[in-house]
């Protein structure tokens, strides 16, 4: 199976979008650039990086919602790929404070292999279990 945080795709996703293929370790990383050299690295910026996925989550909800109706007063006031962008906007921006906590691109992308290899061993005990 192929790595889909560095692998790019064999084609773009529809006929209209560009074959832009764009690893998303280098993109974490030139972000974390960009705001390093922008903010600095502080605990106040480490902070806002942190609290960024939260703001992010928040326009993931506001989507849901607006997906779904929920809110008799504004209806129906978003589509499936607002949803799919905004839940976009939260994993990179908790990728980017993932990358400024652990030191870097290398080292995040290490640590998230390892959580996840972590959370793969307790599903497959989970499912043996049921």
């Amino acid at each position: 199976m192929p790595d889909t945080l560095t692998a790019p795709p064999a084609v773009p996703v529809t006929e209209e979008e560009p074959a832009l293929h764009v690893c998303v370790w280098d993109h974490v990383a030139r972000t974390v650039a960009w705001l390093d050299a922008a903010n600095g690295r502080g605990p106040h910026e480490i902070a806002v990086r942190v609290m960024k996925i939260a703001e992010e989550t928040g326009e993931a909800v506001s989507a849901y919602i607006g997906l779904t109706g929920e809110n008799p007063r504004k209806g129906v006031t978003a589509h499936p790929d607002d949803l799919a962008a905004e839940l976009c906007d939260v994993v990179l921006a908790a990728l980017i404070a993932l990358a400024t906590i652990t030191g870097g691109t290398p080292q995040a992308e290490s640590r998230l292999h390892r959580h996840v290899a972590a959370r793969a061993i307790r599903l497959r005990t989970l499912r043996a279990a049921a």
